[in-house]
């Protein structure tokens, strides 16, 4: 099925048919001991991640686990069934990335059935640091850090809310190994080759399967949507730029489709990651001119004078958190291409340059 904007070749068409019906997918044989398992995401509009188990011959590989709710876990567990397997046949956990719908359930797999977790070190040394490990300690920091971006102490309170809210994130499971840029992954029987993308986070990591040219993209290359792109508190300070060369690193892999961790399958990489880059050169040209009326502006003030998906002023909590820390990583590819300064004050304030 040919995509509208003519860039891609919808492979998961039933993923998309039950998009369009706002329904779950089903589980789905993508091969000989190849699956993909749909994992809902509770009240968020990604609606759910798809978990890829791997038959090995000595059980199953997964690359994610979903998000850490009940009702996730019993999807995960339903759709196991439904390929003839159990939690207990779970012998590994591929982690693409830190983020709670990817690795919320990782540690639950592997109280029930002893799998290891794998991921890279860069996401492994963001979790392991105090201030995600304790929610009291979570909420200050990241408030003191959207002060930093230009948020009034107010406002950096209402957005981050309350240590009972960031609880659940605390306690996401450490991994027992690590996987690095050009490791082969432990999944006998199959060829799956680790490739660091860093940018949507630190340690973002697809996996290419060698002898079916499939990668699987986590969040990295998306079919309708671009992953969001946010400078993180003590996380390397140019995570769009390190996106735009890891989109570049990717774009001519040998692969004859993707398989992404949201919405659904395709074919054309090439196409989809000329398509993201160009998105993020319109997004960097729409914020120069917003520093251009409004010189002296934090990103704070800056992200309520871009384009989003909604009014401004409907986006609170953590959307307006990620649509600010996203404004940011652009105003510091913008400050690194030498278009803008930014005051070294705290906030700091942008400026465009004279042409």
């Amino acid at each position: 099925m040919q995509d509208p904007s003519g860039e891609l070749t919808i492979t998961g068409v039933v993923q998309r048919e039950a998009w369009l019906q706002r329904a779950m997918p089903p589980a789905e044989q993508l091969g000989q001991d190849l699956w993909s398992l749909p994992v809902p995401i509770p009240d968020n509009p990604l609606r759910y991640v798809s978990v890829y188990a791997f038959g090995t011959g000595e059980g199953l590989v997964l690359i994610d686990a979903g998000w850490g709710a009940e009702e996730s876990w019993r999807a995960l567990r339903a759709g196991l069934e439904s390929i003839g397997a159990a939690m207990a046949d779970v012998r590994g956990v591929l982690v693409t990335h830190m983020h709670f719908d990817h690795v919320g359930l990782a540690g639950r797999v592997r109280q029930a059935s002893g799998a290891w977790i794998a991921m890279h070190p860069a996401d492994q040394a963001v979790f392991a640091r105090s201030d995600y490990r304790s929610a009291e300690r979570a909420v200050a920091v990241e408030a003191e850090f959207l002060r930093g971006l230009g948020a009034s102490p107010a406002e950096a309170t209402a957005a981050v809310g309350t240590a009972e809210q960031w609880e659940k994130f605390t306690t996401i499971a450490l991994p027992d190994r690590l996987l690095t840029d050009g490791e082969l992954a432990d999944v006998p029987g199959w060829k799956l080759r680790a490739v660091h993308t860093p940018g949507h986070t630190p340690g973002h990591l697809c996996f290419v399967d060698e002898r079916s040219r499939r990668l699987f993209s986590g969040d990295h290359v998306l079919p309708r949507i671009t992953p969001n792109i946010s400078v993180q508190r003590g996380a390397p300070p140019d995570p769009l730029g390190d996106y735009l060369d890891s989109l570049a690193r990717t774009r001519d892999l040998d692969v004859d489709e993707v398989l992404p961790a949201h919405e659904w399958r395709f074919r054309g990489l090439p196409g989809r990651v000329d398509a993201i880059t160009a998105h993020h050169e319109r997004r960097l040209t729409e914020l120069l001119d917003a520093i251009r009326r409004g010189p002296g502006s934090t990103p704070w003030q800056l992200a309520g004078e871009l384009t989003w998906s909604r009014p401004w002023d409907q986006y609170s909590g953590q959307m307006r958190i990620f649509a600010v820390t996203e404004t940011a990583a652009h105003a510091h590819l913008l400050e690194r291409r030498g278009l803008v300064t930014a005051s070294r004050t705290r906030p700091p304030a942008y400026t465009a340059r004279a042409a």
